[in-house]
Order: structure tokens, then C-alpha cells, then sequence
């Protein structure tokens, strides 16, 4: 199965960050992608004052990317979003995926939430913002077990064990990672996640600058169940393609089981 990741710089025009989101699914299709997979918040970054009204996953978001993907013809990873949360002072950041008829297969809201202070560096509190989401989510794209996370789940390693037991043979990771743990953290993590549970990691992650002084990593990656990365983005707006071997993941299972050795 052929993948795409697309990585784009989100930021305060909500209407070109989707229209660029737009541009890139097409362009993944003509690609010959059957899964194209965008970047957490990829309809808005920017100022927390500034971001456009929470919406239910049968809003605009999700009716802008289920008519993408019927029209196109492709599963569709539509990022995330701020999805209308579980009171007045709080989102949930939501991923939706829809198949080539434009049925919205798949819903996971972000479990682990962003708070961090780096002195000088980041200062960032998603929790006085998101709410947190409570399910674990294993879809199936194409009739591959594809389990789902959102850019600082990815620190967490017992999700993605959770995840691979429950069958997945795929992890999509999109985010928006911020440039000074990323240069150091990103691929060690993605590669960890993808040798630890054998499956294949596609990561789409938002690049470049956005407000208030933020600086995301990009460089959106393939990885494959051995740990190598397959393809990975320039430090640019584009779409990085990838050709998943699931015959060569089930031998990596086979020849190292470390998934059917674990005690715990």
C-alpha cells in the first residue's frame, strides 16, 4: 500500500491552511497514494484567542475532509482539530479519518496532553485549554489495523504497545512538534515506537513558524517495522510517499518475536 505524509505550515488563515491541505491531499493522489496522512491542528495555528470556533466532527472540518476524500478517491487522515469538547473552557483535539467513499471511519481524541516549561525556550499548558481523551483507537484503513496517536503521545511508549497488541500493524503520529525537542527527540521516538511494537510509523508533522513564537520541527517521516526510516520530508510544504511491505512486517514478527516474547 503506497502512503503519503503531508507536512504544511498551518497558520492563522483558517480557509488557505485548508486549501493548502487540500492541494497536498491532491497531490498525494496523483502520487498514487491510497492513505494520505496530515499534520495535527491542520487547520489552525496560531494565537489560542485567535482560533476558530470548536465544531463537532460532523462540522465543516469533517464535511471539508470527507468531500476530499470521496472526491479523491483515498483514505484520508485529516490531522486534528478542535473538536466542541465536554464543557465551555475546553476542546478536545480530535483526528478523523475517512475512506474513499467519504465515510468517516475512525474518531481519536489526544490522551496525553502538552505541558511543558523549557525555560527560555517553550512555555506551552494544553491542558487549561483540551480536555484529554480517554480511548485508545485501532482503525482500519484499507483493511490494515492502523492505530492511532497525536504528536506528544508519542512519548508515551505504553499507548503504542496498547495499540500493537490490539492488533495494529500501523501507527500514524501527526503533529506539530516544536523545533528545540524535535532536532534531538523525534526520530529517536518514531524509530523507537516502530522497532518496540514492529509496525510501520507514519509520522506528518507541521513545519516552520507559527504564532505566538513557535518554531515546528517538520522533517515528517515513513518508518518501517525494522526501524529504518523509508522516506523522509525536506524543510518544506510537500508530500513524502512511502510503499508499506506488510509481507516483510509479518516476517519481522516472525524472525524477532519480541512482541509474542513480552511477560508483561
Amino acid at each position: 500500500m503506497r502512503v503519503a505524509v503531508c507536512q504544511l505550515n498551518a497558520r492563522e488563515d483558517r480557509a488557505r491552511n485548508l486549501a493548502v491541505a487540500r492541494e497536498l491531499l491532491e497531490r498525494a493522489a496523483a502520487g498514487g497514494a491510497r492513505f494520505a496522512v496530515l499534520p495535527e491542528y491542520v487547520d489552525f495555528l496560531g494565537r489560542s484567542a485567535d482560533a476558530p470556533k470548536p465544531e463537532p466532527v460532523d462540522g465543516e472540518f469533517g464535511a471539508f475532509f470527507s468531500a476530499a476524500a470521496r472526491e479523491l478517491g483515498i483514505w484520508v487522515h485529516a490531522g486534528s482539530f478542535h473538536e466542541t469538547g465536554p464543557d465551555e473552557g475546553r476542546t478536545f483535539n480530535t483526528t478523523l479519518i475517512f475512506a474513499p467513499d467519504g465515510t468517516l471511519t475512525a474518531t481519536y481524541r489526544k490522551i496525553h496532553l502538552y505541558d511543558v516549561e523549557i525555560a527560555g525556550r517553550v512555555s506551552y499548558q494544553e491542558s487549561r485549554s483540551v480536555a484529554p481523551g480517554a480511548d485508545t483507537v485501532v482503525a482500519d484503513v484499507a483493511g490494515v489495523p492502523t492505530g492511532l496517536s497525536i504528536c506528544y503521545d508519542l512519548r508515551f511508549p505504553e499507548l503504542y504497545r496498547l495499540l500493537a497488541v490490539a492488533g495494529a500493524r500501523v501507527l500514524v503520529v501527526p503533529a506539530a512538534f516544536m523545533l528545540h525537542t524535535g532536532r534531538d527527540h523525534w526520530e529517536v521516538l518514531l524509530r523507537a515506537r516502530a522497532i518496540e511494537n514492529q509496525c510501520y510509523v507514519l509520522a506528518a508533522g507541521q513545519i516552520g513558524d507559527h504564532e505566538p513564537g513557535r518554531t515546528c520541527f517538520g522533517r515528517s517521516m515513513i518508518i518501517d517495522p525494522w526501524g529504518t526510516v523509508l522516506a523522509q520530508a525536506p524543510d518544506t510544504v510537500g508530500v513524502t510517499y512511502a510503499d508499506l511491505d506488510l509481507e516483510r512486517l509479518e516476517t519481522v514478527r516472525r524472525e524477532l518475536p519480541s512482541l509474542a516474547n513480552r511477560r508483561l
